[in-house]
């Protein structure tokens, strides 16, 4: 049986994808497996916002088109960077165990505080660092985490706001200054998790070492929440499950249409992860609306 995994070219995307190989190898060793990868528009267009652009979308459009064609077999995501919806023929197939889901700061090789703006990649980022800092200056900034690095260190930025799971699976641990918890700033849905992506109705029965429970109930219930509240990539929504084995707990973070901020906590089986995260989604809306009136 022969195997082609669909990536983008990023050094971090295909450390993520040779992982999920590697435990595939590890299962099957009967498998060949092999790497494709491509450029996406996400990934060429880096001038303009992605909310400018197209958002998400933009990062996975050349690999679903592979992965329909037949030209991959499966596709590995960043689960933090797929779009809220997915479509029904190419399926999220396996979610592996999570990495560090926290935030991290970033200073400049040999800095020992931060002095100039915080480049951030997303309003979720922005407005919890605004919060936790009031006062902070924040610029957009985009490319992968090498480039974003490269610029920290040429003195375009004072400090980068990064995913730790990025960092760590790059050999960069070294570069986090700071550590933000989940409660000082949610991750974003799926923070620290890969997504598998194959065809509908293909037999995934190798992926049978990729998958992790727990991984698969957090990043369900938090995407379930992004897509109640239409969490696109310019949506500062962010949400973050952790689970003790029978139950699931999940909190939301949710930016009214004046700005305000507000985040809440629900929790129940996890048999009910989605369902408790969409009910969360509606509670924060709601509550929302009463404070307009």
């Amino acid at each position: 049986m022969k195997l082609i995994v669909g990536s983008r070219g990023s050094r971090l995307a295909v450390i993520q994808s040779e992982l999920v190989m590697g435990a595939i190898a590890h299962s099957h060793p009967e498998i060949e497996l092999s790497l494709l990868t491509m450029k996406t528009t996400g990934d060429r267009i880096l001038d303009r916002p992605l909310d400018k652009i197209g958002g998400k979308g933009l990062f996975v459009r050349e690999l679903d088109a592979a992965l329909r064609e037949g030209k991959t077999d499966l596709t590995v995501h960043s689960c933090k960077d797929l779009p809220a919806e997915i479509p029904a023929d190419l399926p999220l197939a396996a979610f592996t165990r999570r990495e560090d889901p926290r935030d991290a700061l970033v200073l400049p090789q040999g800095a020992a505080a931060l002095r100039g703006p915080i480049g951030c990649s997303s309003l979720r980022r922005r407005l919890q660092l605004e919060a936790l800092f009031p006062g902070v200056e924040t610029v957009p900034v985009r490319g992968n985490v090498i480039t974003r690095l490269e610029k920290l260190d040429r003195g375009e930025f004072g400090a980068l706001v990064l995913a730790a799971a990025g960092l760590k699976r790059l050999g960069l641990a070294e570069r986090i200054s700071r550590y933000f918890t989940v409660d000082e700033m949610i991750p974003a849905a799926g923070q620290g998790i890969l997504a598998v992506q194959c065809r509908a109705g293909m037999d995934t029965a190798f992926l049978d070492g990729v998958g992790d429970r727990d991984a698969a109930i957090c990043a369900r219930a938090e995407r379930a929440y992004i897509q109640a509240l239409d969490g696109g990539c310019s949506s500062p929504v962010a949400a973050h499950a952790i689970t003790d084995g029978s139950s699931v707990t999940i909190t939301g973070l949710y930016v009214d249409e004046a700005g305000r901020v507000s985040r809440k906590t629900a929790g129940g089986p996890v048999e009910q992860g989605e369902a408790l995260a969409r009910e969360l989604a509606k509670q924060l809306k709601e509550d929302a609306s009463w404070r307009e009136k």
